[in-house]
């Protein structure tokens, strides 16, 4: 059974704590990749960048699609390793880099370093990638617990990574597909701030692969977006593989670097206007008049004119009523979250964002807590964005401060 590409995104946040954003990700159906640069004095971008170039060249050759994805790897590897040892200032960079195919009716996955490729089906989400890191070897061994790893100091070490020397071991494994699965390629930016257990959340309570990947980032930035955030999430279906030019991304749209929730709101901002401003094809079946004057089509009779503007204003009422009552709400509870600078708050409104960037929520309380200090459970439940009366949230902030909060008095 042959599959194909039926839906695709990606997107890439500078988080909370960064200056700058040395992530870079490809969608070029049907080949996806995330690169996750490290390395001073801008290095880890332009190694990011250098890998993903590298798969924006495309998988094409012989040889399966496992030998496909690691040739490129390799390649990769052997660019940054050269640009590396020629510039001083450069030395020592080095990117992860992870990298998924659709193939006939299989996903092949090639994999170096902590970012990782996930598979949700039938609600379930599963890992399909091993970190290459310092902690993950020593959960894998048994040496410590999954709750230790969590807070482990030195969980940011990697053991595999992609530029430092002049070859790199490359994993590569081949799953079975089926139609509805979904894909997640992301960057430690995500993983490192919410758990799979919310991602899955994330992911099966949204409508759109785009809702879900600004969800899934907004999640990670509400957690503390400590570092940059990239997502990339592309879902399969039966049928051959669409032409080229069908592609939903092709050329230099396949590749992007440092890309953030604002430049990606500006280009569908963008997109709208001009849509406004082309002209509109007629609808189906209309015919076309032509003339010494040029081509027009025929003109609306008035009564649909009207019908179309009496259901434009009864929207917009019922919009408004929807937000009228959005805001009521807000003024009535409280959750918690966390600020810009990483830190446990208690916020009064709900926990949602309105058009025009329009926030149902402010600030009450920022305490002294960051919220990645905070072990995996409990932030799991602290930061769940219940709605709370503002004795409850307050309360449970300051039992958090003074370091004696109970799992079981984290719920309302």
């Amino acid at each position: 059974m042959a599959l194909r590409v039926a839906d695709n995104t990606g997107m890439s946040d500078v988080g909370r704590q960064r200056d700058a954003n040395e992530d870079s990700y490809v969608v070029a159906p049907p080949l996806f990749a995330v690169a996750d640069g490290m390395g001073g004095a801008q290095a880890g971008e332009v190694a990011s960048k250098t890998a993903a170039g590298v798969f924006e060249e495309g998988a094409t050759g012989d040889g399966t699609p496992e030998q496909r994805l690691t040739s490129l790897v390799r390649e990769a590897n052997r660019r940054i390793f050269e640009m590396a040892v020629a510039d001083d200032s450069k030395r020592g960079m080095g990117t992860t880099l992870t990298a998924a195919i659709l193939e006939g009716d299989e996903v092949t996955v090639a994999h170096v370093g902590d970012s990782r490729a996930y598979r949700m089906r039938d609600g379930d989400l599963d890992q399909l990638t091993h970190d290459h890191s310092l902690v993950a070897e020593l959960e894998r061994s048994g040496q410590i617990s999954p709750e230790d790893a969590e807070h482990h100091p030195q969980r940011s070490i990697i053991t595999r990574a992609l530029g430092p020397e002049p070859d790199v071991e490359v994993d590569a494994h081949t799953h079975t597909a089926r139609p509805g699965d979904l894909y997640v390629i992301c960057s430690d930016g995500l993983t490192g701030m919410i758990s799979d257990d919310e991602m899955a959340s994330i992911l099966r309570g949204t409508s759109s692969l785009d809702e879900a990947a600004e969800s899934l980032v907004k999640a990670a930035n509400q957690s503390g977006g400590k570092d940059n955030i990239t997502v990339v999430l592309f879902s399969v279906k039966e049928g051959e593989a669409k032409a080229k030019e069908d592609d939903t991304l092709t050329g230099s749209e396949t590749i992007h670097q440092g890309l953030t929730a604002d430049d990606v709101q500006a280009a569908v901002e963008e997109q709208e206007q001009a849509a406004r401003v082309s002209p509109v094809p007629p609808p189906a079946g209309a015919t076309r008049t032509t003339s010494a004057t040029g081509t027009r089509a025929p003109s609306e009779p008035k009564g649909s004119r009207m019908k179309a503007l009496i259901r434009a204003l009864v929207t917009l009422l019922v919009v408004g009523a929807i937000g009228a009552a959005a805001v009521l709400g807000a003024r009535q509870v409280y959750f918690v979250g966390t600020n810009d600078a990483g830190l446990v708050t208690v916020y009064r409104g709900l926990p949602y964002e309105l058009p025009l960037g329009i926030d149902l929520y402010t600030e009450q309380y920022a305490s002294s807590v960051p919220a990645r200090t905070i072990g995996k459970t409990r932030r799991d439940r602290v930061l769940d964005h219940e709605w709370r009366s503002r004795d409850d949230a307050e309360d449970l902030v300051r039992q958090l401060e003074r370091g004696t909060l109970e799992l079981g008095s984290a719920a309302p």
